[in-house]
């Protein structure tokens, strides 16, 4: 799988759950029928919005992207429907073609963090399996907090 098509996947992915998301919000707040929409589509849109930041983190680390396009990456996530936009703007400029900079035929990793992203590209079902044990961690840590307006409290 190239990056290209990769981080199409989770920026699409993203956007299908942002719609999932407003659309239990709506059913809560606006017609005051029911909350299992939120809880619903908030907690798929929590498991994809990790894997999102994921992708923007291992895919811009692979393909050398400035920590300026990284950071609006992640940023793309925030604002509903923003992260196909991004995708474009970054297929646009080039930033997604070619093979994997950090895979078999590509540039030695230099730090800790490219031979982690490097491991992740070259062994991609294990980490794969790595990966869903970690959001799943993540995730249920997440869950067990509660929503962001109870941290705290």
């Amino acid at each position: 799988m190239t990056p290209k098509l990769f981080f199409k996947i989770f920026a699409i992915a993203e956007t299908i759950t942002w719609t999932l998301l407003i659309i239990g919000m709506i059913l809560k707040y606006v017609t005051q029928t029911t909350e299992i929409g939120v809880r619903i589509g908030g907690g798929i849109h929590g498991f994809i919005f990790i894997c999102f930041v994921i992708a923007v983190i291992g895919v811009g680390t692979s393909q050398r992207w400035s920590k300026k396009r990284i950071a609006t990456g992640l940023g793309s996530a925030i604002i509903p429907y923003a992260t196909i936009p991004f995708e474009v703007s970054v297929a646009k400029a080039g930033a997604l073609e070619g093979d994997w900079g950090l895979g078999a035929n590509g540039r030695t990793p230099k730090n800790w963090f490219e031979k982690l992203t490097s491991w992740a590209i070259r062994s991609p079902w294990l980490a794969i399996g790595v990966g869903i044990v970690a959001v799943v961690i993540i995730f249920s840590g997440l869950l067990f907090l509660g929503p962001p307006g109870e941290w705290g409290k």
